[in-house]
C-alpha cells in the first residue's frame, strides 16, 4: 500500500529525528531550486524509462542471493522511497547540501537495507548486480555511492540530472527496458555499467525534501 505524503512526513519527523536531535520541519517539494540534503526521503526517477528506483523484500534468485532492487512504473508504491545519508565518519548532518562529487549511501526507507553493489552478475543482462543489503548497524563501502551532477551545478537540487557511481567497482547506477518476467514481473532490471550512457542518469522526483539547516 502506498504511503500518503502526511505519512511520509510523519516517518521523517519521528523517525530521522531522533538520530540528530531535534526534528526539522518537513516540506513537499513544488520548486526547481528545491535543495536535496541529508535527510531527504525521496524517490529516483530513471529519466530515460520514467520507472522509479525500487526495491522490496524478494531475494535474488542467482549472483549474491541478497534483496532485489529493481526500477517500477507506478508512482504510488512506498517501496521506493529511499532516504538519503552521509558516508560514515563524516561531519554531514541532517539537513546539510550535497555538493557534486560527494559519497553519500541511500537506505531503503521500508527494509532499512542499503542501496548496495558488487562484482556479482546482474540476472537479466550480466552486468554488476545492484542490490540492498546490511541494516540501521551494518554497512561497509559497497554501500558508497558517488554523486556526480551533469552540467554546471554544484549542488544538488531537485530539477538536476544526475549520475551515481558506485565507489567499489566504479559501475554507474543503470536501469533499462530489460524486464522481469516473474516475481517482479513488469519491472526493469537495475545494474551497475562502468560507461556513461544515457541509460544511467536520474533525477530527483517525489519526496519529503528537508530543509537546508547547514552552511551551503
Amino acid at each position: 500500500m502506498a504511503l500518503s505524503f502526511f505519512g511520509i512526513a510523519l516517518f521523517v519527523l519521528l523517525g530521522l529525528g531522533s538520530d540528530h536531535g531535534s526534528a526539522p520541519s518537513a516540506h513537499a517539494a513544488t520548486s526547481e531550486e528545491v535543495q536535496i540534503t541529508y535527510g531527504t526521503v525521496l524517490k529516483l526517477l530513471h529519466e530515460k524509462t520514467k520507472f522509479r528506483l525500487h526495491s522490496h523484500d524478494v531475494p535474488y534468485g542467482s549472483g549474491s542471493g541478497q534483496q532485489s532492487v529493481t526500477s517500477f512504473p507506478n508512482v504510488d508504491d512506498s517501496n521506493s522511497y529511499w532516504i538519503v545519508r552521509p558516508q560514515p565518519g563524516t561531519s554531514a548532518k541532517q539537513g546539510d547540501v550535497i555538493k557534486s562529487g560527494t559519497i553519500i549511501r541511500l537506505q531503503h526507507m521500508n527494509t532499512r537495507k542499503w542501496l548496495h553493489s558488487h562484482l556479482h552478475a546482474s540476472p537479466i543482462s550480466g552486468n554488476l548486480e545492484v542490490s540492498c543489503f546490511g541494516s540501521e548497524s551494518e554497512s561497509d563501502t559497497g554501500d558508497y555511492w558517488r554523486l556526480l551532477i551533469e552540467g554546471s551545478g554544484k549542488t544538488w537540487k531537485q530539477d538536476q540530472r544526475v549520475r551515481l557511481q558506485h565507489v567499489d567497482t566504479d559501475g554507474y547506477l543503470h536501469s533499462h527496458n530489460k524486464k522481469y518476467q516473474r516475481i517482479a514481473g513488469g519491472q526493469q532490471e537495475v545494474c551497475g555499467i562502468r560507461e556513461k550512457r544515457a541509460d544511467n542518469v536520474w533525477l530527483a522526483a517525489e519526496g519529503v525534501y528537508l530543509p537546508v539547516t547547514g552552511s551551503k
